[in-house]
């Protein structure tokens, strides 16, 4: 099957027993892999009556098609669940190398379901899958999961460890599952759907199963992306040098960059957190994903501790989202998180709810905009669940509603937004409006054409004729999380390029438009699940802050977000009814008729 290795490996933690299937053709076709795989399996094995947290819900580890290949920036892999923080159905992704070890063992997708009866860890290589004893690492935060289980495999130098810490044991809603201890699998609670299971980790290891048709042709291909990356200023220059923070100061300068939980859109000490006095203060060396020309990730210290980050979102979230400018207290809340397996992006955010309820005298919480130690201690007291924790644990939505205050939690679907103002960039709102997991960036990101210019300049204030822009970015968004490559990559590396290297490995002819195809085929499924959810249009919206609250000052002065009329015309360009439901044609067209 080419690219596909062909097998599907199913493990019930409730009964001990492992189960492998050929992975049918069709679905490799159409669904590509990564997030196209979870999609399919999770709409067809986990309807409305299974809780996230319930043994039924399972949790999906997929491989990408272009996983292991020379393709830059293609080690992605994909987690798909039930998530416990929106409902909805739900995929998150990470680079690293544990889906290329799992592919390397021999599987395309890993299905866990069930509930060991006590903490387990999972050991999967050539020889097959193994459940194993967890006692002595339940309760170990992820550094010391990691260590103590490569200390334990044959060959560490070819393993990888991906694990939950104290907040997935602890069933914090945005629990993450961390890759070699700094690569998240970070949004929508999927650490803590590992913890409901009693499983602290997953061990991976093996060999190349790769198989390429044509490997001159891909060569030549692999040779003309990495060219293009190295002639891109963003993929060559920016990130390279100053990581994903070099979009710091663009994002204020255009009033895109918020601040105390979004009541401003730039931030004061805007200086103190930008990408350059993080290389000039705090900066280490460069480091990459498998396989990634570009190295994006910064290797950092401190006077108080060493590790990966903080990346642009979470240098956002756990600073000037909560008040906070000191570059290296940023950092080691960073590294804390990772330490104990919390989503930095609702964690921030989260706090910052918490800080503006405060500072209105709805709720003693403890924290208040740029108090560190508060932000420090309220980290570790969420991931434990510990006083004031435990409610910041259930993320800003039901925190906010407890309180009877939900337009002070900046979420979309119960999921908390990233650092990109939608008053400032009106079609990214939509993105975050109209997005199958909640608030995300990362589902059709319209940073590149509303203010890098990447393919062109778009008008950023939402007008009449940018919808269709968006949509293209949602499917093909969906193309790359299936295919495996990072987002990253699109900067330059075309889909027609994409095309032919699945062409070159698999012998299938694939032209862009299969790749569209199949992201449209996936972000309708992922639509399809949350309506039989109970999800309607009303969901489709954003806080009241952007609809109702012009911005008081920045270059998007005065704005807010005109989110009707986009909504009227997303739903008909998608050729959806009025109130957001795929119709009958477009059904058919796609393959996903009843």
């Amino acid at each position: 099957m080419g690219c596909w290795v062909g097998k599907i490996a199913r493990v019930n933690l409730t009964t001990g027993k492992v189960t492998v299937t050929d992975l049918p053709k069709e679905m490799a076709v159409s669904y590509l892999g990564g997030r196209g795989f979870g999609a399919r399996i999770l709409y067809d094995e986990v309807g409305p009556s299974v809780e996230p947290f319930s043994p039924e819900n399972l949790l999906i580890l997929a491989t990408g098609p272009l996983n292991g290949s020379k393709a830059p920036s293609s080690s992605r892999f994909s987690v798909t669940t039930k998530s416990p923080l929106t409902g909805t159905i739900f995929d998150s992704n990470c680079g690293g190398k544990t889906g290329i070890k799992i592919k390397d063992a021999g599987y395309d997708v890993l299905i866990i379901e069930g509930k060991a009866a006590k903490p387990v860890w999972l050991m999967v290589d050539e020889n097959g899958i193994k459940i194993n004893d967890a006692a002595n690492i339940w309760g170990q935060d992820v550094d010391i999961t990691t260590d103590t289980l490569l200390g334990q495999v044959a060959n560490p130098q070819s393993a990888t460890v991906a694990c939950i810490g104290p907040a997935g044991e602890n069933l914090v809603r945005f629990a993450a599952i961390m890759d070699d201890k700094s690569r998240a699998v970070g949004r929508g609670g999927v650490g803590a759907v590992m913890g409901s299971k009693n499983l602290k980790a997953i061990v991976a290891s093996g060999t190349s199963h790769e198989s390429v048709v044509d490997q001159e042709t891909l060569d030549f291909i692999v040779y003309e992306a990495r060219k293009v990356l190295k002639q891109s200023p963003i993929t060559s220059i920016g990130f390279p040098t100053y990581g994903t923070s070099s979009l710091v100061r663009v994002m204020d300068m255009m009033g895109a960059f918020p601040s105390y939980n979004f009541s401003e859109s730039s931030f004061g000490y805007i200086n103190d957190v930008s990408g350059e006095t993080l290389r000039e203060k705090i900066f280490v060396k460069q480091k990459a994903c498998w396989g990634c020309p570009i190295g994006c990730k910064r290797v950092t210290k401190t006077k108080n501790g060493e590790g990966e980050g903080p990346e642009y979102e979470s240098l956002w979230a756990l600073g000037p989202e909560c008040g906070i400018h000191d570059i290296e207290v940023i950092a080691e809340a960073n590294y804390l998180c990772n330490r104990l397996g919390l989503d930095t992006m609702s964690a921030g955010v989260t706090i910052g709810c918490a800080m503006e309820m405060a500072q209105r005298g709805i709720v003693d919480s403890g924290v208040k905009f740029g108090d560190i130690p508060s932000l420090m201690k309220m980290i570790e007291n969420i991931a434990y669940r510990r006083g004031f924790g435990d409610a910041l644990a259930e993320g800003s939505r039901r925190f906010s509603e407890k309180y009877g205050v939900p337009e002070y939690a900046m979420q979309v679907k119960g999921m908390e937004l990233p650092a990109y103002e939608p008053r400032a960039m009106g079609v990214q709102g939509l993105s975050f409006a109209t997005s199958n997991r909640g608030g995300c960036h990362l589902r059709g990101n319209m940073l590149g054409p509303e203010l890098l210019g990447v393919p062109k300049i778009v008008d950023h204030s939402g007008a009449s004729g940018t919808v269709g822009l968006l949509i293209f970015h949602q499917h093909l968004s969906a193309a790359f999380d299936a295919l495996g490559v990072c987002k990253f990559a699109g900067f330059a590396v075309s889909d027609e390029m994409l095309a032919r290297m699945m062409t070159a490995i698999t012998g299938i002819a694939f032209v862009p438009h299969d790749l569209h195809a199949a992201g449209e085929r996936i972000w309708n499924l992922e639509r399809l699940y949350n309506i039989r959810e109970g999800f309607t249009s009303k969901d489709d919206t954003l806080p009241k802050r952007f609809t109702d609250e012009p911005l008081k000052s920045g270059a998007a002065k005065g704005r807010v977000v005109n989110l009707a009329p986009q909504m009227e015309e997303y739903y008909r360009y998608r050729g959806w009814s009025t109130t957001g439901i795929p119709g009958k044609e477009k059904l058919k067209l796609l393959g996903l008729e009843a």
